[in-house]
């Protein structure tokens, strides 16, 4: 027989590998024990803050401890990103950001200090607004196909309008020339209230925007929404065909809010904030504010959401680096 230190220290072989994976499930297990930050990298009253604080009283009744929305602008979202990014991966800090700041800006921004697709754990995609294509009424285009045709005879001379260079209507207007093959003028504005108010105006002729900004002229009629760029229709605009419909299956686009945690968070506990979000996120009251505002919830798996954040930054690369646009 073996003498009984050697014993001793072949049984703490195998039971430190145990009391490790139990301290770590009792970790989880309690997880949360104290009140979450959530980063939204953008200011107050903005897609994520609001699409968000919808669900987070439904959240924190599951999760049992009060979920801190701090809102934290600043270079396209970059800032607070980055502080999300250096923060423990302990699940008491996450990022609410936008497909920029998981799929775009790493392209546009030559001096980003983190890789968003390293430096994050995805959780679950929260909601999507998706582009709705609208065109001034004097623009003789009700269509996709319309509007490819009418930009093709005209080189150049079709006038669209964003909110600035790289953000989500810019690249979804790209993105549909590129498809369309055909050119048309970028005319950057600063903020969208200017956008809308040329859109009017028809200094500008057509928009890829959210239906956020552009609800009072869509109710008033004195705008014409053509496609909505998303796989069904919207509840407020229920005559109006998706781009698939309408021949550009491709054209999925939109500005969706996603919840992420630092790299390297316990997997039980980015587990855990997904069923809680999922479960807020199939509220009956809750799809109906969305639907009502434009937005289709998201309510995916962590698997679900890291495929799209992947796909989306595949796509996103190849139209920025086509269309030449960087920062």
């Amino acid at each position: 027989m073996k003498p009984f230190h050697h014993r001793l220290a072949r049984y703490s072989l195998v039971l430190l590998p145990l009391a490790a994976h139990g301290a770590a499930w009792a970790q989880s297990n309690a997880y949360p024990s104290r009140p979450i930050r959530i980063v939204n990298p953008y200011g107050a009253g903005g897609l994520g803050d609001v699409s968000f604080r919808l669900i987070a009283p439904l959240m924190e009744k599951q999760l049992g401890q009060p979920l801190v929305i701090e809102n934290k602008p600043g270079a396209s979202g970059n800032l607070g990103a980055a502080d999300v990014a250096r923060a423990a991966p302990d699940g008491y800090t996450l990022l609410l950001g936008a497909v920029n700041n998981f799929a775009t800006n790493q392209y546009l921004y030559r001096d980003m200090t983190f890789d968003p697709l390293t430096a994050f754990d995805p959780i679950a995609l929260i909601s999507n607004a998706p582009t709705i294509v609208v065109v001034n009424p004097a623009v003789p285009a009700r269509s996709l196909r319309e509007l490819a045709a009418y930009a093709k005879e005209r080189p150049g001379k079709v006038n669209f309008g964003s909110p600035g260079i790289g953000t989500p209507p810019h690249l979804a207007a790209e993105f549909f020339a590129n498809l369309a093959n055909v050119s048309m003028t970028h005319v950057p504005f600063n903020g969208s209230p200017p956008v809308v108010l040329a859109l009017l105006r028809n200094d500008v002729n057509v928009a890829f925007y959210t239906a956020g900004p552009i609800a009072g002229p869509l109710k008033a009629g004195t705008i014409q929404p053509i496609a909505v760029a998303a796989n069904e229709r919207l509840d407020i605009l229920p005559n109006v065909p998706t781009t698939a419909e309408a021949g550009y299956g491709a054209l999925q686009t939109g500005s969706w809010i996603g919840l992420a945690a630092p790299k390297g968070t316990d997997p039980a506990v980015l587990d855990k904030l997904n069923a809680a979000a999922r479960q807020a996120l199939a509220d009956p009251e809750v799809r109906k504010r969305y639907a009502e505002m434009g937005m289709l919830t998201g309510n995916t798996s962590r698997a679900q959401f890291s495929s799209l954040i992947d796909a989306e930054a595949t796509r996103w690369r190849k139209v920025i680096a086509d269309a030449g646009i960087a920062k």
